[in-house]
């Protein structure tokens, strides 16, 4: 099983909205064959709770565009960990503190990955940023 070219498209419009306001280490699994609930999660981070608040409108506001709504929000109010639920995909924007201490990728890391569009990757941290990779 594979993700569906509607998750596929909802991933990569995702990507690009979270990378317009800047969110870092943008990744995408295929998790189709691992959940029923849902067929793709996007990862994203931001270094402060306003930009991962920004980093929800954008990504919110062109799915809307796209005709997909959540179907459940979780974590708005603390903007540490955001979680959208939009059926097809899930996507995850969170503080780099809680990222960094989740670790998500490591729990999905024999899932496939979605190539993203080179314009929604996002900025990657590196040790200049005073953050252990």
């Amino acid at each position: 099983m594979t993700a569906t070219d509607r998750a596929v498209e909802l991933v990569n419009i995702a990507a690009e909205a979270a990378a317009e306001k800047l969110a870092q280490e943008i990744i995408a699994y295929d998790v189709s064959d691992q959940l029923v609930i849902t067929d793709a999660f996007v990862l994203c981070s931001a270094p402060n709770d306003r930009q991962v608040r920004s980093i929800v409108d954008e990504v919110e506001d062109r799915l809307r565009g796209a005709g997909a709504k959540p179907v459940r929000r979780e974590g708005e109010r603390d903007g540490r960990w955001v979680l959208l639920d939009y059926a097809d995909i899930v996507v995850h924007i969170q503080h780099e503190e809680e990222r960094g201490h989740y670790g998500l990728e490591r729990l999905w890391k024999d899932c496939p990955e979605i190539t993203l569009p080179d314009n929604a990757k996002g900025r990657f941290r590196t040790p200049a940023d005073g953050v252990d990779l």
